[in-house]
């Protein structure tokens, strides 16, 4: 037989003891918390961004549904002389039209210098956008290079047959002008008739006098006595207003 001597076989001692198995035991425990703790942080930032995805893609859809409502004019409609563009008529009537929550964004395509004979060679490219109301504003620097009357009336309802041809559902507004009376009885007489004459001939929306309570009054004036200052631009804003509100609204 064998013999161990001066030894004895003891029991193997365990790996851990309960103390150390306790503190092991707690830091699964709180490991465990911190990681579902950071999986459902992630979810939550997967789904708010989600959301802030899926909010800004209605935002830009809700923008590019927008209609559009097309000023389509001389220095008048574009605010020549205005230290600021946004205190042009089109762009107070963009700010109406967004304080009442409308669904429309307001263009101003005016140039000015413009004729009528301008607008016609440049509106085909300006209709591609098919919007859905068309302000015409021109006519006014005819009137004061003495053009031919008939020539104007002829560019303007060439500008409207162009208008109901490329878009069809476009709804027209005319602004009527009148010259003031140094240009003599008869013409300042015809000129402001052909508006007139238009409007009802196309059976269209019609602002008699873009000018209403502006022309011809130096404190809505600028210093040149023919274009509107930031007053001026705030009361034609409201003519156009009068006669353009019923057909967005």
């Amino acid at each position: 037989m064998f013999k161990v001597k001066n030894k004895e076989i003891q029991a193997s001692k365990p790996i851990f003891s309960s103390s150390k198995l306790i503190k092991l035991c707690y830091f699964i425990i709180v490991f465990l918390l911190i990681s579902c703790g950071n999986e459902k942080e992630k979810k939550s930032t997967e789904n708010n961004t989600s959301t802030k995805e899926v909010t800004n893609t209605k935002t830009e859809e809700n923008s590019s549904t927008n209609k559009t409502i097309l000023c389509f004019g001389d220095s008048i409609t574009a605010g020549y002389g205005l230290d600021d563009t946004n205190d042009a008529f089109p762009a107070i009537l963009e700010q109406k039209i967004d304080s009442l929550g409308l669904n429309y964004t307001v263009v101003n395509s005016g140039v000015s210098g413009e004729t009528t004979a301008g607008g016609k060679s440049r509106i085909d490219w300006v209709i591609k956008n098919k919007p859905e109301v068309f302000l015409l504003e021109l006519g006014a620097n005819d009137g004061l290079r003495g053009v031919q009357l008939t020539e104007t009336k002829s560019n303007l309802q060439a500008i409207i047959d162009v208008v109901r041809e490329k878009s069809p559902k476009t709804k027209i507004i005319l602004a009527g002008m009148q010259l003031p009376p140094n240009m003599g009885l008869d013409y300042t007489t015809e000129f402001k008739q052909l508006f007139i004459d238009i409007a009802k001939e196309n059976k269209i929306a019609f602002i008699p006098f873009l000018l209403k309570d502006v022309g011809g009054i130096s404190s809505l004036n600028q210093n040149d006595g023919i274009h509107p200052n930031v007053k001026g631009h705030k009361i034609m804003a409201n003519t156009v207003w009068e006669v353009l509100a019923p057909i967005i609204k």
